[in-house]
């Protein structure tokens, strides 16, 4: 037989790339046909089912649970982070993703590979076509985007193997797909209302419904009164280890610095100095400190405190894309997936610190969020604001959203425009215009924000994503 020469070698690895990428759209395809994640319903009966034929992958590793309104990626990917440090090999499970679903599923640090993606899906596909007849039958609906994907998730952490899996809770808690785990130790991020005709009205009940997570040992960040006297009792209720931020552990100085922040943190079983935080406001240094006892908890009970040289290295690593995320230079162009109130103030604060001249707001919100409150928080950080809409079919039209706007920033300060794309060339020239220098030699930017689907499309129309 003749030797293949490089250039049909060449096109065969293409042909086999191009079918593998159809492939995996087609199970995207199958998937996103699903009820969407933010479709709540109160059970776990169907993925305890998938769990239990599928040989209960979810409890073969360790897991540290995270919960919260805000800060939740940030945390675990901090955490993950610092666990690789440490020589785990380690999985993460976040949501929602910026540009591919195979984002959600990390292993080692790194998106899960496509071929990885295909085997789980191979194992799980019949195990859910399964569960969905027996829940059809019964009057139920089929499994959900969400619970398929974190089936999914704990398989392929099942097969890697992972040693230790981050798991970030999709909405609440107590009927969250992912709190069939049991986790060794949970956190729980500061709570304010979010997706509140799903979690509840009040403070309080999204609280109890965020608690359900509480297992042995749970790490709390800081809490408005209100939603701590909850968390409170559910700690006692379950027989559980609580650890406060500010009571057991704490920031203890930060200061900005080129590509994030120098903080100092007291953990659970040390004192850590002057560890560079590549993230930006006070928020993303308490979700560190959160990540750091929570990997203190896993690894030795909080016993003796974790090597400073793999600490920092473990921190210094970690990245949370879309998060006052830098996307582009010549303006500068921020963008950040703050998507309530409480994001916007945490987001507000940070570009004070670091980014103290007015910008040009690029913001698109979905229909079922407080646009006139996000709005309200922004506007004194902001110049102007070009209002616009992402792909989401639960986006806010433009044009209400330009009323709103034009309420909270006055007719001249206002622009609507429909198309995304159209919309941050707008936003982009009106920052070139503007001369003023900022921190660094920057001149005046734009800051995308509004929802995570607007920052995730902004990131692909720049070439990050």
């Amino acid at each position: 037989m003749p030797p293949v020469s490089d250039q049909r070698r060449a096109a065969l690895v293409s042909q086999a790339d191009q079918a593998a990428q159809a492939k995996l759209e087609q199970v995207y395809r199958q998937i996103l046909e699903r009820a969407p994640e933010h479709d709540f319903e109160p059970t776990l009966d169907r993925v305890k089912a998938a769990c239990e034929l599928l040989g209960q992958p979810q409890l073969t590793y360790q897991v540290i649970h995270v919960a919260g309104t805000n800060g939740k990626t940030s945390t675990a990917r901090v955490a993950e982070s610092l666990l690789r440090a440490h020589g785990l090999r380690t999985g993460l499970f976040t949501s929602p993703h910026l540009t591919s679903m195979r984002e959600r599923i990390a292993l080692d640090g790194q998106p899960i590979a496509p071929d990885a993606f295909l085997d789980a899906w191979a194992l799980v596909s019949q195990v859910v076509d399964l569960v969905d007849q027996r829940s059809v039958a019964a009057g139920g609906p089929r499994m959900s985007f969400f619970e398929v994907l974190t089936v999914l998730a704990f398989v392929a952490f099942s097969d890697a193997p992972v040693d230790v899996a981050v798991v970030e809770v999709g909405m609440g808690g107590t009927w969250d797909a992912t709190n069939v785990v049991e986790s060794q130790v949970q956190v729980i991020t500061p709570i304010s209302r979010d997706h509140e005709q799903w979690l509840g009205s009040t403070l309080p009940e999204i609280a109890g419904e965020k608690a359900g997570i509480v297992r042995r040992q749970v790490v709390i960040g800081r809490q408005v009164p209100e939603v701590a006297r909850v968390l409170e009792r559910a700690v006692l209720a379950a027989g559980a280890g609580a650890f406060w931020e500010g009571v057991d552990f704490e920031v203890l100085a930060r200061e900005p610095a080129v590509g994030g922040q120098l903080v100092s943190l007291r953990g659970l079983a040390g004192e850590y100095r002057e560890v560079l935080v590549p993230l930006f406001g006070a928020h993303q240094a308490s979700n560190a400190a959160c990540a750091v006892a929570a990997v203190e908890l896993l690894l030795n009970g909080a016993q003796t405190a974790l090597g400073g040289e793999v600490l920092a290295q473990g921190i210094e690593a970690a990245r949370s894309p879309g998060r006052l995320e830098v996307a582009a230079s010549s303006p500068t162009v921020l963008v950040d997936a703050a998507h309530n109130v409480a994001g916007a103030q945490a987001l507000v604060e940070a570009v004070e610190e670091v980014f103290p001249l007015g910008l040009i707001g690029l913001v698109g919100i979905l229909a079922d969020k407080d646009a006139e409150g996000i709005l309200g928080v922004l506007e004194p950080v902001l110049e102007s604001v070009v209002v616009t809409r992402s792909a989401s079919p639960r986006a806010l039209d433009p044009h209400q959203l330009g009323e709103v706007a034009r309420e909270v920033f006055g007719d001249g300060r206002v622009e609507v425009v429909e198309r995304l794309d159209d919309a941050l060339a707008r936003a982009m020239e009106l920052a070139a215009i503007d001369t003023g220098e900022g921190p660094g030699g920057l001149g005046t930017g734009v800051l995308a924000t509004g929802s995570v689907t607007l920052a995730a499309e902004v990131r692909i129309l720049l070439g990050v994503g």
